[in-house]
């Protein structure tokens, strides 16, 4: 057992150079995390203040307190507890000392304890920590802003919960019981620390950390009235919005920074807050708020028109304009804007100033074009000035999109007219009319792009005047901003152009990828992407497809590789995503230069893989492999040997430096090649490669558990036997155990299980099978324990198992396993577990096939003796042969969606979109359900005569037209009832 002074030895080796040391104090302090009173010495040492030397030690503590709590608090998590063991004793004494140790420590380590707090919070409050928030509210009254201000930012992280969620009991009685303790104490904080404020308002350490007081209560009133206006704040408005307007029109030098440029501070911070309170108000059209809404709006204006155009205050900005266009779009405040004069103010002093190229753009357009592309084409978390001041534009137009147009389009002449007069100097002025007709010209607008205009605008005069010739402008020096604006114009109107048009474009776009210019190559990459998602509105084909494509596969190959080969530019993922879709889309045509492109591809993998930077690109780039290897070998399985050869190298090197970033990805596309693979060719270069994947540490890691079991499946299903004879069919069981016991992959438990039933020899399998029945059922009894929803997945995945393993081993085999744990024990199963969830949620394709064929074994395979088990399970078949498709696909995903949907990384595991396990059949043996059916009803009905008659009318009883489909597929199979 591990105590305080063993522990600080230990935290102080983490923080040793010597990665040696760090590697070894870290493998301690895993063993250590999982003994007894591990966590209480853990804030032993963050409560020490013996010395000033050990702060970072107390700081490292209460870091790894906060990790041990959020692996190993919550006891129904389904990523598990990750072997870290917390008593009830010990939990109680965290959570009776937790909060006055946050208040007593320095910020940082508070930081962590406050986080701590929350993470214990999600699972215990309010029900088993009903004294958490009198432990917060009652330091309130701290003289101390540093201790008030961590209990406000604790309070806040809970209570962000209450947000963007939907309603239900359980929300409201959390959000009462909330109130009633907080609601009035919050009230008299915000009133007291006003008077703080007033009282330091010289002084600067006092008055900042007061100001971010009033922010925090600013956003625990958001979480507050997030869901409904509660009663207290209906009571107390007056004095609620004395406080905002106060702070609305607060001005105070003491704290404002004029050197600072970039980080807003406390005032802009705490408006943005209350601006944001005012704005969920307005949206929900609260009636005790309306009286205040003609002085908030005209205040909020004010603010607009004083804000500078510095990056500090864009968030401030950005909320502000939010604000108005939420008002401004809704019919019952039309009043405040609809006077010809007002809407031309806000154009002219709020819109077409926050439209323009600010010195900051450029410098972000020059310096971070990450960060601007992302800003520009997907929203930040805080978005731009432009973007808000195009919605508000769009909630003008939906009001009064005629006057709105007019008053625009006036302002885009007479920009353009600037613009003309001399380009090179007033290039401005052009990107700001784009952007105005980019707020004016679309009605409505998806990721799909826009769907309807505003039919006030031209929009292909103006393209053909104005865009067009940036795009034919083969000079890369000249306007590069506009350039890229022209481009974001076509991506966002690309619903609005024919195949043709869209034909004419591709070369202008791909000859704008050879721009030295990041942010136009990477708008010319996203934009030939977009364009190949694009769908006809009235077919819903692609608008481009492989016939259009084809003629340009070489200089978009060519000027997508130059950009990628470019060791000077970080890794572009809107590039790498434009190669996948590339690919997906010119399908089999791009066989003849596969050796070139996959050439290329591992190129790239080999260089990032001694880095791994940006997870995005990474993705992308396994996807265009994941593409090629599908397109390529789909139509001519036998070059699969030839793309082993050339991507075995590089995946080796990852699989022996164990890049733990690129590992899924590797599994996953071995085992799409292994898919491939010809059955009669043996495992291969595969065999060496099968032993290693069964190392435990691997199944360790989350984000490798759905690979290894979809590249084992592809094991399974290529040479189970020859696995079985190596002696690792153990081995892959102890996979399936270890996943089982975790409910986050229970899933891939069953994904493996099932295909260790499908394709092992049943002689092989048989000794093991009353061992997994006795853990599944183990496991199914603790899955009671849990929520109704991950029971109800647990006898989902227990129930594809049972139907599997019937329709491969026979009824007797199945009823034997289960009556051998208790006797009775499979009718209970099969009538509360099998039959019941079957009843409520219908399974599809090769699944309900699979419940067909099982349960119709059942049916004929035991004693027609249980007439009402009989005739649920008749009526099950039924309902499934009726109501769903059993028809074949891929696994997880529609085959156009595979080629052409959307794809996304996703930081726990990244399924490879492309490289989609395609779904098996379980029972091959049976081609159709339908006749499967009909002849073993046929053969039960001769051995029993006279007795299925009334069962199955019995069964289908209270379904008339059920019965009627049934009784049509018993005859036209030939089958008459004896």
């Amino acid at each position: 057992m591990s105590t305080p002074d063993q522990l600080k030895q230990i935290f102080e080796q983490t923080l040793n150079p010597d990665a040696n040391v760090r590697k070894n104090a870290e493998n301690a302090l895993n063993e250590a995390r999982k003994l007894p009173g591990h966590s209480l010495h853990l804030l032993q040492i963050v409560a020490n203040a013996s010395s000033p030397q050990e702060g970072p030690i107390r700081q490292a503590s209460a870091v790894h307190f906060k990790n041990i709590i959020k692996k190993g608090w919550d006891l129904q998590s389904d990523d598990g507890t990750d072997g870290i063991v917390i008593s009830p004793e010990d939990r109680n004494t965290i959570k009776g000392h937790l909060v006055e140790l946050m208040c007593t420590v320095p910020n940082q380590i508070q930081a962590q304890l406050s986080e701590a707090i929350s993470l214990i919070a999600k699972v215990d409050y309010p029900a088993q920590w009903d004294n958490l928030l009198p432990q917060l509210v009652s330091q309130f009254g701290s003289t101390d802003p540093a201790v008030v201000n961590g209990v406000l930012k604790t309070a806040n992280s809970i209570f962000k919960s209450f947000r963007y969620v939907g309603r239900s009991d359980g929300l409201y009685s959390v959000i009462k019981y909330t109130l009633e303790r907080i609601q009035a104490p919050l009230l008299k904080l915000c009133i007291d620390t006003g008077n703080l404020v007033d009282m330091h308002a010289n002084d600067p350490a006092q008055l900042a950390p007061r100001l971010e007081s009033l922010r925090l209560i600013c956003r625990i009133f958001f979480s507050l009235n997030y869901q409904d206006l509660p009663e207290f704040f209906e009571d107390h408005m007056k004095e609620w919005m004395e406080q905002f307007s106060k702070y609305l029109q607060y001005k105070n030098p003491v704290v404002i920074d004029d050197s600072e440029d970039t980080e807003p501070g406390p005032i802009d911070k705490l408006q943005a807050a209350i601006i944001q309170n005012l704005a969920l108000y307005a949206d929900k059209d609260e009636e005790p708020f309306l009286p205040f809404l003609p002085e908030f709006t005209k205040l909020v204006w004010n603010l607009l028109m004083t804000v500078s155009d510095k990056p500090k205050h864009d968030s401030l900005a950005t909320t502000s304009i939010k604000f108005l266009s939420s008002l401004v779009s809704k019919l019952m405040h039309k009043n405040l804007f609809e006077a010809d004069q007002t809407l031309g103010e806000i154009v002219t002093r709020i819109v077409i100033p926050n439209l323009q190229f600010r010195e900051s753009d450029e410098e972000l357009f020059e310096d971070d074009p990450r960060e601007y592309i992302v800003t520009e084409v997907e929203g930040s978390d805080s978005e731009s000035r432009r973007r808000c001041s195009q919605d508000l534009l769009r909630a003008m137009c939906r009001q009064f999109e005629e006057k709105t147009t007019t008053i625009c389009l006036e302002h885009v002449k007479t920009m353009l007219a600037n613009y003309s007069s001399n380009p090179n100097a007033h290039w401005r002025a052009k990107d700001a009319a784009i952007h105005l007709m980019l707020g004016i010209a679309a009605r409505k607008e998806s990721s799909l792009g826009v769907s309807e205009t505003n039919p006030g605008v031209n929009l292909m005069d103006f393209f053909a005047g104005q865009i067009l010739p940036d795009l034919q402008d083969a000079n890369h020096d000249s306007r590069p901003v506009v350039k890229a604006t022209a481009l974001k114009f076509v991506t966002t109107f690309r619903n609005q152009f024919s195949t043709q048009e869209l034909v004419q474009l591709f070369p202008m776009i791909i000859a704008q990828m050879g721009s030295p210019v990041v942010v136009v190559h990477t708008f010319a990459a996203y934009s030939i992407e977009r364009l190949l998602n694009a769908k006809d509105a009235t077919t819903k084909q692609p608008k481009l497809g492989r016939a259009e494509l084809q003629p340009f596969l070489e200089p978009l190959f060519t000027a997508l590789f130059g950009i990628v080969d470019n060791v000077e530019w970080n890794e572009n993922d809107y590039v790498m995503k434009c190669v996948m879709r590339a690919l997906s889309v010119a399908d089999e045509d791009v066989v003849p230069i596969t050796q070139i492109v996959i050439e290329k591809l591992t190129t790239a993998l080999e260089r990032v893989a001694k880095n791994p930077r940006n997870p995005q690109f990474n993705h992308f780039l396994f996807e265009s492999i994941a593409v090629l290897v599908r397109a390529v070998c789909a139509k001519n399985p036998t070059a699969t040997g030839a793309l082993e050869n050339l991507l075995f190298p590089p995946f080796q090197t990852i699989l022996q430096n164990d890049i733990v970033e690129f590992t899924p990805y590797v599994f996953q596309v071995l085992a799409q090649l292994l898919e491939f693979r010809s059955a009669d060719g043996g495992l291969g270069q595969y065999e060496p490669l099968f032993r290693p994947l069964l190392t435990p540490t691997l199944w360790e890691r989350k984000g490798n558990v759905p690979a290894l079991t979809r590249l084992m499946q592809a094991y399974l299903m290529k040479a189970a036997p020859q696995l079985v004879q190596g002696g690792y069919l153990q081995g892959m069981l102890g996979c399936f155990q270890k996943m089982l016991s975790v409910p986050a992959t229970e899933a891939d438990a069953f994904n493996l299980l099932i295909s260790l039933a499908m394709y092992v020899p049943p002689n092989d399998m048989q000794q093991y099978n009353s061992t997994i029945f006795n853990m599944l059922l183990t496991m199914l009894q603790k899955a009671k324990g849990r929520s109704p929803v991950k029971f109800s997945r647990f006898a989902n995945h227990i129930i594809r198992y049972f139907a599997v393993y019937v329709a491969k081993y026979g009824a007797a085999q199945f009823m034997t396993n289960l009556n051998s744990i208790q006797q009775g024990l499979a009718v209970n199963i099969i009538a509360q577990v099998w039959l019941k969830r079957l009843q409520e949620d219908a399974p599809k394709g090769l699944d309900a096939k699979a419940q067909v064929v099982g349960l119709t074994k059942l049916l004929v395979e035991t004693p027609v003796d249980n007439a009402q088990l009989w005739c649920a399970m008749f009526f099950c078949i039924s309902r499934v042969l009726a109501t769903t498709s059993l028809a074949a696909g891929i696994e997880g995903a529609d085959l156009e969606d595979m080629m052409i949907g959307e794809v996304q990384y996703d930081s726990n595991f990244s399924s490879l979109v492309n490289a989609k396990k395609k779904a098996v059949d379980p029972v091959p043996e049976v081609p159709d359900p339908a006749i499967f059916v009909s002849q073993a009803i046929q053969q039960l009905s001769a051995s029993n005569p006279g007795r299925l008659t009334p069962l199955v009318q019995e069964s289908l009883k209270d379904d008339p037209k059920l019965a009627q489909g049934i009784d049509s597929m018993l005859k036209s199979n030939n089958v008459r009832l004896a």
